[in-house]
């Protein structure tokens, strides 16, 4: 999962140490250089009076020849330290800017990921005990983590807390994986005590039905569901009215696969809101679209107010854009990855577990 995007972080590490590792050779032999100009003016100097002290105008020609920051790396390589440089960040930041778009990345989380590392390395004092590498892994990991972690809640928490029965509607375009992803939820949540019943809200498609009627037979779960053409807002309504007398916890409600330009479709969730009230509503897409999903994402948060997103086909993105980006454009979170095809193939997004995977070294 995410592997190529995995790939590119790790060689922004590797350019990074690269560069300050020919840095600080230039150092060592720039500090070399200057031990041994020292020994014989030490040599001259007692056989002879002394000289003069150079003009400030001789001491800035000697240090524009050997570079400004040739002297300063000099010493502080002579102290056991050196300084990452803005000019040592240079290339390795652009390539990295790269990887980032060819991911997916949106281009305002890209800058803004930049930005973050840029101004977390630049002046770092590197210690002869620590490693670039380790300075470096710092820097992208509290970045990413900023950018993937915004709207954060604790999903299963939310469910507790909350007066019962609670209702999720799951909205997003035909094909994504949304009536799976339902059926994926029910069993999450019977792994944790709770109970559920699906609502098919999706009552304007062919087969809707017999769709989520499978699904539901498959992981042993009621559906409430009304002939095809009904109001969808109406399916929902009475999936909590079930709940109510059945003492089930947890309404899922499934709707049409609308299309972000379909007014007339929009105008349909957001009846649902109206008579439902949702405690939830959560959108859903492939982490393989990339930025296609984050701006449908961005769309149906104008049209209904989402409250999370759920990603699938996580496992077969390589790129990993929609996972990094989706959160930060909508401030709303990621809340589940969809990793298989089993209805156990769901897991709850943890953005500190999930960048501590992206940095991970190979074994």
């Amino acid at each position: 999962m995410f592997d190529g995007l995995k790939d590119k972080l790790g060689s922004f590490r590797d350019d990074v140490e690269e560069e300050v590792e020919e840095k600080e050779a230039e150092a060592e032999a720039a500090a070399e250089a200057e031990a041994d100009e020292a020994e014989p003016a030490t040599e001259a100097d007692e056989d002879s009076t002394p000289a003069a002290a150079p003009d400030r105008e001789s001491s800035d020609e000697a240090d524009d020849d050997g570079g400004p920051g040739r002297l300063r790396q000099a010493a502080a390589f002579a102290t056991g330290r050196v300084i990452i440089e803005e000019e040592d960040l240079e290339e390795p930041l652009w390539s990295l800017e790269m990887a980032l778009l060819e991911s997916d990345v949106e281009m305002s989380v890209a800058e803004e990921i930049l930005d973050a590392v840029r101004e977390q390395l630049i002046g770092e004092t590197r210690k002869q005990v620590d490693t670039t590498a380790e300075l470096v892994e710092e820097a992208l990991h509290d970045a990413l983590v900023d950018v993937i972690s915004v709207g954060q809640f604790d999903f299963e928490q939310r469910i507790a807390e909350a007066d019962k029965p609670v209702t999720i509607v799951f909205t997003g375009v035909n094909g994504v994986g949304k009536t799976t992803s339902i059926a994926k939820m029910s069993e999450w949540l019977g792994k944790r005590g709770y109970s559920s019943v699906l609502a098919n809200g999706d009552t304007y498609r062919a087969g809707a039905n017999e769709q989520i009627e499978k699904h539901a037979e498959n992981v042993g779960r009621k559906v409430i569901s009304h002939e095809q053409g009904g109001d969808p807002a109406a399916v929902i309504y009475d999936g909590v009215e079930y709940a109510e007398a059945n003492d089930v916890d947890v309404v899922l409600g499934d709707t049409a696969g609308r299309l972000h330009t379909s007014n007339d479709l929009m105008t349909q969730l957001e009846k649902i809101h109206r008579v439902v009230d949702p405690e939830m509503t959560l959108f859903v897409d492939e982490a393989v679209a990339g930025q296609d999903a984050v701006e449908r994402a961005k769309e149906f948060d104008d049209a209904a107010e989402i409250d999370g997103t759920v990603l699938t086909k996580a496992d077969a993105d390589s790129s990993g854009g929609a996972a990094i980006s989706i959160a930060h454009v909508t401030g709303k979170p990621v809340l589940f990855l969809g990793t298989g095809q089993g209805y156990d193939d769901i897991r709850a997004f943890d953005p500190e577990a999930l960048v501590d995977e992206l940095l991970a070294d190979e074994e």
